[in-house]
């Protein structure tokens, strides 16, 4: 697949995942991102997988296919950009979409669940410290996502909620975390109902 197309200037939103699979509730999260945070693009970025998962996930294009049903919108890209760059961790990947795209700003989106444990991930403080962090709320983790060590740590980088449409201005560290009505849908409540895979 080729690299998406990106215009000095632009700001992207960054939405990785396995999306195994992509669903109604990956969908929300990323309009309301696109309007909340401003953005010009998002690309979904379906990773070959996830280092902190133990089971594999489904084929890549089987990911991608599904993935592009769910998601049509003309500012959202689907791409397998970190299998095609061979990076494994959110941080090698960022580091190669910048030096790759130069003059595009980049902002990292992840759901309120992901930040409850960003500290796990491999070179968590350097992923804050060099792109704007768009947070969305998702059941059950608003309250841990703000108690997260990220949170504490990163305290003093916080722009609120109702100024999330500044994020895309912001040099790192700076992160935001907003509210939206939640949709209750994951991935791995369909693979439990037997409904993929």
């Amino acid at each position: 697949m080729t690299h998406p197309v990106a215009k000095r200037g632009q700001v992207i939103g960054l939405l990785g995942g396995s999306f195994d699979p992509a669903h109604a509730g990956h969908v929300h999260i990323t309009t309301t991102a696109l309007k909340r945070f401003q953005l010009d693009r998002i690309w979904w970025m379906v990773s070959p997988g996830n280092p902190l998962k133990e089971n594999g996930p489904a084929p890549m294009a089987e990911r991608l296919q599904a993935a592009r049903s769910v998601m049509q919108h003309p500012k959202v890209d689907i791409t397998d950009i970190e299998a095609t760059l061979g990076t494994r961790y959110t941080a090698d990947t960022l580091a190669a979409l910048q030096r790759r795209y130069h003059g595009v700003q980049f902002v990292w989106l992840m759901g309120a669940d992901n930040l409850t444990q960003f500290h796990h991930w491999q070179d968590w403080q350097w992923i804050m410290d060099n792109v704007p962090v768009g947070v969305v709320a998702r059941p059950g983790d608003r309250i841990a996502a703000r108690l997260s060590k990220t949170a504490r740590v990163y305290a003093n980088a916080r722009i609120p909620g109702r100024a999330a449409h500044t994020l895309r201005d912001y040099v790192a560290p700076a992160w935001s975390f907003i509210n939206l009505p939640m949709s209750s849908q994951s991935s791995s409540a369909i693979r439990a109902r037997g409904e993929w895979r």
